[in-house]
């Protein structure tokens, strides 16, 4: 077991992961502690997956984003991507994130098992280290059957499809006993700010629950977030991505980049979205579509708008200017990295799930409910922080369409757009719009890459592909 894990030293903070695949030989006669070994769960956030296959699964697909970079660049496989002309062999971004996903499944299983056999006498400890892990297990359970629908459950049966009902459940069995023993926000020391608390599990689980439609669970955990008084709306909407911004009031849980000083972050995350070319500091991929800046426009929305894309010519809040010469007309804000924008390792922290979001939720699944002020009054809260006007309807399929739309801006290039639209069946309409000629029959799910097949003979594909 210690052979499949990365191992990290406690003695600073948790956020110094070596994320190394095997220990090397000389530690094999070392005990680790538990704690190490739940460090190298959350080290798998870190790797280069998250910098480039994971924009183009989430973020490249959609409406919100094109591939960018130059014409002739075709990032491997983001042409096809943005394109909507993938296959099961063609997309190997596909393949990435299956396999990214499904080794921090493992890693987390056997952090558990060490933790569980260790022989901790502190059982609070114990217990907090195992939810841990639980609960980014279920995280990266989330990502997979939302993308494929039925998978394998690991500890199963590696071969077998488990139906998204057998899944969806495994996740809320995992993240409900997170919440039993996990620690509010403000319990942990500063050293270990950023690892998961009971309302990142308990928010994570308002979301498990909206995409399986169990409304009236998802609104009670929302606001059990809400009333928990561990978090509260950021009032400046642009500062959730700066530096000061990381680990603040509004967040509930983030991918962590940043140890006591920048060392292995989120290997190029920041640069592979950067701008490009003449006085750039990146690679220009993962750009803003006009489709984007459409939307925020038809609101009157200048200020998500401005915080959420960076144009050609801009001066930015920290006083860089992005070229007029740069290769593409906008490229994603909340990617930027101010103190090292151009490093292949950098300090920027991924904002994975936060209160603004949980008020959606609530406004989502209280519509539905037919429960419309309550609707109205959590949707409102979110614009009001943007200065935009109160909504007022008492149409529930008006109310829906105005909080999915407040989704898409609100959480912009927070790779949740694609299966947003999938959620809720919007795909075809929102690509139609985008000129992408998307296939309900076929891309409602991802492709089960053609390497995987090989690796398992008989192993099932999705439909159509």
């Amino acid at each position: 077991m210690a052979l499949s894990l990365g191992i990290t030293s406690c003695a600073d903070d948790f956020l110094n992961v070596d994320s190394r695949e095997t220990v090397e030989a000389r530690d094999k006669d070392v005990t680790y502690e538990p704690e190490a070994f739940i460090n190298g769960v959350y080290g798998m956030f870190t790797e280069w997956d998250y910098a480039f296959s994971f924009l183009g699964i989430t973020d490249m697909l959609s409406d919100n984003a094109d591939k960018g970079s130059s014409l002739t660049d075709k990032g491997t496989d983001k042409d096809v991507l943005d394109d909507l002309t993938y296959n099961a062999g063609n997309a190997g971004s596909f393949h990435a994130m299956w396999t990214r996903w499904y080794k921090t499944i493992g890693r987390a299983t056997l952090a558990i098992e060490y933790t569980e056999n260790f022989g901790l006498t502190d059982q609070a400890y114990k217990n907090r280290l195992i939810g841990e892990a639980r609960f980014i297990r279920a995280l990266n359970y989330f990502y997979l059957v939302r993308g494929w629908g039925a998978v394998p459950l690991q500890h199963l049966d590696l071969k077998r499809r488990a139906p998204e009902a057998e899944v969806y459940a495994y996740i809320e069995q995992d993240l409900l006993a997170a919440i039993d023993v996990l620690p509010l926000k403000s319990g942990y020391a500063a050293k270990d700010l950023g690892r998961a608390t009971k309302g990142a599990a308990q928010g994570l689980l308002s979301k498990v629950y909206l995409y399986q439609k169990k409304y009236q669970q998802a609104a009670d955990m929302a606001k059990t977030v809400l009333a928990s008084g561990q978090y509260s709306l950021e009032p400046d909407y642009a500062k959730i991505w700066r530096e000061e911004g990381e680990n603040g009031r509004e967040s509930l849980f983030e991918f962590q980049a940043r140890g006591v000083s920048i060392a292995h972050g989120i290997q190029q995350y920041s640069q592979t979205q950067g701008a490009r070319g003449t006085g750039g500091w990146g690679w220009g991929f993962n750009t803003p579509t006009d489709n984007l800046v459409k939307a925020f426009l038809a609101e009157k929305d200048s200020i998500r708008m401005n915080a959420t894309i960076m144009f050609r010519g801009e001066t930015l809040y920290d006083g860089r200017v992005v070229n007029a010469g740069a290769e593409n007309a906008m490229y994603n804000e909340k990617a930027y990295d101010s103190a090292n924008p151009g490093g292949a390792d950098n300090g920027k922290n991924l904002r994975y799930l936060r209160l603004g979001e949980i008020y959606l939720i609530l406004a989502e699944a209280a519509n539905e409910l037919g429960n419309t002020a309550e609707a109205l009054q959590a949707l409102n809260t979110v614009r009001s922080r943007v200065k935009l006007p109160a909504y007022t309807s008492s149409n529930q399929a008006e109310i829906r369409n105005k909080i999915w739309n407040e989704r898409r801006l609100e959480l912009a290039f927070e790779h949740d757009r694609w299966s947003d639209l999938v959620r809720t069946r919007k795909a075809e309409e929102a690509m139609k719009a985008n000129g992408k000629d998307f296939k309900p029959a076929k891309h409602y799910l991802f492709p089960v890459h053609t390497n995987q097949l090989i690796q398992i003979p008989g192993f099932e594909q999705n439909p159509n592909w």
